[in-house]
Formats: structure tokens, C-alpha cells, sequence
């Protein structure tokens, strides 16, 4: 019997599978109105997501990208947890579950898992896609109206990605307050803009006094050290271009860099980095220019050069968004 095909390989697969007999203008015409509808600056009251042709298209547009967005994240929230793995995760606004795919390539595994959105055609197309990874035949997929009046079980981890965007400033904080007092972890991911930091910003404020304590991006759970309107905390993860990317976007790479701002905190103890590269890294002869967010909290530049030996090669090999030093360069 053959094993199973990793999640990120999996997941595009069954995406590439989905527009099989949409035609191309139909599928380029939905991505381009629903990315309208969700750059909006209105909050929305009803589902973007209208039926099976909406979805299908901007799932095969939009989940490569937010499966990295989030694994990305998530991958960062491990490193600082290495001894935890969420035995239940719930996904609030989780669409056709990227994030929950994302869960699984990040800790392997079964666990209970549930979907939550209020969008049918998204939950059904979800559940649809799931059967292709081992780790989420199980997964509830549930009809819920996401703002105030959510209520939410208990859960191990719970995700909200692309979700903040979509709801008043009201709802904003009651879904955090309801994912604090239902969780012992939580990750949030926005897009990475200005305005989706801003959302991470205040839900992280709220994180920390409910009582959890801030494993990543951020090396410390105090204030953040950004001025406000000056500039924003966001990272990038590389993303496969499919062919419905490149048809919307008239562009010929093969990727593209998906810009995002996240933060993720836990009940329980935490180890975060010492500190985080927050900037893409300046490789210039025999010296690497690092920006880093630090523990004090502070932003500061720091210069490696040949001089510090094995932690040069360190600094030539590190990516924006890396733990600096490396986890694997740490005593």
C-alpha cells in the first residue's frame, strides 16, 4: 500500500482536480469579483462565497497561499512549543479548510477536528477536498454565524485566518475573547498589510490579558515595539503558482510571495526565539545586516560577519521571519 502524498502535494492535487469542466473565463471572472469583495473595506453580513463555481475558483486561487500563510505560522508557534501537539483544533471561518490542512502538515497525525463558517458551498466543497487527507476524514464541517454570537467548544488549538477582515471591529473582539476563553493555543492570521497587522495587533493585546503568553512571531509579550503608522510587522511565504494564478494575474513566474501578519499564543508556557528576523535579510561581502524584533522589546540591526564563524553561515542561510539565532545554533 503506498503512503499517503504529503498535504501540501495533496492539497494541490484535489485543487488542480476542482476545474475540471468550469471553463477558464467563468473561474478568471469569480476570483477576480470575489478578491473585490474581500480587499472591500466594508465588513460583509452574509457569505462571499455563493455556490460551488465561487468556491471552487477561489479555493483553486486562494488555499495554496493561505495553506503556506498558515503553516508558516504554525511551523514558528512548533518551534517555540516543541514538546506540545494539539490533540483537537477547531478552525473558525475556515472556508474549504486550509488551515486545517496546514495543522496537519505541521503536526502529522489524527485529532478531532471541526470547520466552522457560515458559508454552505465552502464547508461542502471542504469536506470534499478533506478526503484526501487521511488526517481529516473525520472533520466536522459546521454552519455557524462567526461574530458575537458564537459560541465555541473546547479545543486545543484553535485558527482564524483571513477572518478578522471580514467583521465589524465589534465582532473582532468577541470572537477573540470567545477563542481565548475556548482555547489553550491560538493562531491568527491576517493578510499582511498595514490594516491586517492592525487587526493581529489588537487581537494579540487581547490574547495577553486574557492570560496567554506570546510564542510567535514575537519574542516577548509586551508591548510592540512598531510605532503605529510608521510601519507594520508582516512576513512572506513562498507560494507554486497554478495555472488559474497565472491566467488571473497575467503573470509568467512559477510563484509568488504571499504577504502575511500572524501572531500565535498559548495558555501554557512558551519558548519563544530570542529573536525574530523581521526584515529580508541584506547579504553583502563577507557581512549579513539582519533586522530583528528583540526580547527588551526593541527593533534593532545586527551585523554578522566571517568573524563569528559558524553563525555567519547561519546568518547567509536565514530567511525573513527565522528565529535568530536558530533554534539549532541556541545552547
Amino acid at each position: 500500500m503506498n503512503d499517503p502524498a504529503p498535504p501540501a502535494e495533496a492539497l494541490r492535487s484535489s485543487l488542480a482536480a476542482l476545474l475540471d469542466g468550469l471553463p477558464p473565463k467563468q473561474a478568471a471572472q469569480a476570483v477576480d469579483r470575489l478578491i473585490a469583495n474581500y480587499r472591500g473595506a466594508t465588513p460583509t453580513d452574509a457569505p462571499i462565497l455563493r455556490d460551488r463555481a465561487d468556491v471552487a475558483a477561489y479555493a483553486a486561487y486562494r488555499m495554496p497561499a493561505t495553506f503556506e500563510a498558515v503553516h508558516s505560522a504554525l511551523e514558528a508557534f512548533a518551534e517555540a512549543v516543541p514538546d506540545w501537539a494539539p490533540g483537537s483544533h477547531t478552525d473558525v471561518g475556515g472556508g474549504t479548510g486550509a488551515a486545517t490542512w496546514a495543522v496537519t502538515a505541521t503536526w502529522p497525525g489524527n485529532r478531532s477536528v471541526t470547520v466552522l463558517d457560515w458559508a454552505e458551498p465552502a464547508l461542502a466543497l471542504g469536506k470534499e477536498l478533506a478526503a484526501a487527507n487521511p488526517a481529516l476524514e473525520q472533520a466536522s464541517w459546521q454552519r455557524a454565524r462567526i461574530g458575537a454570537a458564537l459560541t465555541l467548544d473546547d479545543t486545543d488549538l484553535l485558527t482564524v485566518s483571513y477572518v478578522l477582515n471580514e467583521l465589524t471591529a465589534a465582532d473582532r473582539a468577541a470572537l477573540v475573547e470567545a477563542a481565548a476563553a475556548a482555547a489553550q493555543a491560538v493562531v491568527i492570521v491576517e493578510a499582511g498589510t498595514p490594516a491586517g497587522y492592525t487587526r493581529v495587533i489588537e487581537a494579540r493585546d487581547r490574547l495577553i490579558a486574557a492570560g496567554f503568553h506570546i510564542a510567535a512571531p514575537c519574542p516577548h509579550s509586551a508591548g510592540c515595539p512598531i510605532v503605529p503608522g510608521e510601519d507594520w510587522c508582516h512576513f512572506s511565504a513562498r507560494v507554486s503558482r497554478s495555472s488559474l494564478h497565472r491566467q488571473v494575474k497575467g503573470g509568467s513566474l512559477p510563484y509568488e510571495d504571499e504577504k502575511f501578519s500572524y501572531v500565535a499564543a498559548a495558555r501554557f508556557p512558551v519558548a519563544p526565539a530570542p529573536s525574530r528576523v523581521v526584515r529580508k535579510p541584506q547579504i553583502r561581502k563577507g557581512q549579513v545586516l539582519l533586522d530583528l524584533c528583540e526580547t527588551e522589546p526593541s527593533l534593532s540591526r545586527t551585523t554578522v560577519t566571517k568573524r563569528h564563524g559558524d553563525l555567519y553561515k547561519e546568518a547567509r542561510d536565514a530567511d525573513w521571519g527565522d528565529p535568530w539565532p536558530p533554534y539549532t545554533a541556541q545552547p
